[in-house]
């Protein structure tokens, strides 16, 4: 689909790259010329995080956490092997759901449950669809392009539609319930469709870096919301009209952005390299977000998502920083997933 142009930016590069905890910080003259109250540092400092859940094995680096909107089971994925482990409600400690090098995969990011009983699990080249009964794998859609490609998020509509994010190609891709249907018709193999490109719209960036990351569909299916984590900007895809355009941020930044969760016009997202857990408020359009409040705590452990369950977050502390993908060093085990109360 024809590229979105790029729109001149009205900050600095090195504005879009300073730390949240700077951001929160504001000087008195910016803080005069924003008629909104700051978020109070004590708001912050009040939440709680603790350990909710423990997870298995000596290398997992998890990276994606879902819920089962029928059965609030938890799923959550490992970066370095590529297995899933569930969460039963009311259990502390995972167990595998499906281990690594499952239908190939040794890697896996972001993933979600729908209402049809199905697991998304993305892995850098596509994404495996999966029913959660049998534990079989109902299709498999890769990603168009064999190299440069990194599949990253999902997130899923109220109509069944899946979206997902490229970090390489700065691209939204989306999968419908009819082309599911359609791929099962022809043997369980597809590739994925682009449903936003936003390549010509992403601050200039170098070639290896991340762009596009965590993503979310608003409950009425209106519009999903694509963070940046490079640049720092949130993108609103119109859903209906194929239309693109920035979010109008106030108070920060999304910078190290990650994982994202969206309910009742309540925006959290886990910023990985600076470990933090920012809250916004989203206007009715999905057009603006204020910042609301602020946790940075290195007991996150490089959180890279979330999601909200039973009036808590559960973050995932991946340890990337500790051995894993973002740097040297050895992991605290068991790896775990905390929950944060107070945010």
């Amino acid at each position: 689909m024809p590229r979105v142009p790029r729109r001149p930016r009205s900050r600095s590069a090195a504005a879009a790259g300073l730390a949240l905890a700077a951001l929160a910080a504001l000087a008195p003259a910016a803080r005069a010329a924003q008629p909104e109250p700051r978020p109070a540092a004590a708001q912050a400092c009040a939440a709680r995080v603790s350990t909710a859940h423990v997870l298995p094995g000596d290398r997992v680096y998890p990276e994606g956490i879902g819920a089962d909107p029928r059965t609030g089971e938890l799923y959550v994925s490992s970066f370095t092997t590529g297995a899933v482990y569930k969460i039963t409600p009311g259990r502390t400690e995972a167990e595998v759901f499906l281990p690594s090098g499952t239908d190939g995969r040794t890697t896996a990011g972001g993933l979600k449950a729908d209402r049809a009983g199905r697991l998304w699990v993305a892995d850098q080249a596509g994404v495996s669809l999966y029913d959660v009964h049998g534990r079989r794998l109902v299709a498999r859609f890769d990603a168009p392009v064999a190299d440069g490609a990194w599949v990253n998020d999902v997130a899923i509509g109220p109509d069944g539609t899946a979206y997902l994010t490229d970090s390489r190609r700065a691209t939204v891709y989306r999968v419908t319930p009819a082309q599911v249907r359609q791929a099962v018709a022809d043997g369980g193999r597809a590739r994925l469709r682009d449903g936003f490109d936003l390549s010509g719209m992403v601050d200039p960036h170098q070639p290896d870096a991340f762009t596009l990351n965590g993503l979310v569909v608003d409950p009425a299916g209106r519009y999903v919301l694509a963070v940046d984590m490079t640049g720092g900007d949130l993108y609103r895809l119109g859903i209906a009209t194929g239309s693109v355009r920035r979010v109008t941020l106030r108070g920060a930044d999304l910078t190290h952005a990650d994982g994202l969760d969206l309910r009742h016009g309540t925006l959290w997202a886990a910023h990985n390299r600076s470990n933090t857990i920012s809250r916004w408020r989203i206007s009715p359009d999905g057009g603006r977000a204020r910042l609301e409040r602020l946790l940075t705590d290195p007991s996150l452990q490089t959180p890279t998502t979330l999601v909200r369950q039973d009036g808590r977050l559960l973050v995932v502390r991946s340890q990337f920083d500790k051995g894993g993908p973002m740097g040297p060093g050895t992991p605290e085990r068991p790896f775990t997933v905390a929950a944060v109360d107070g945010i």
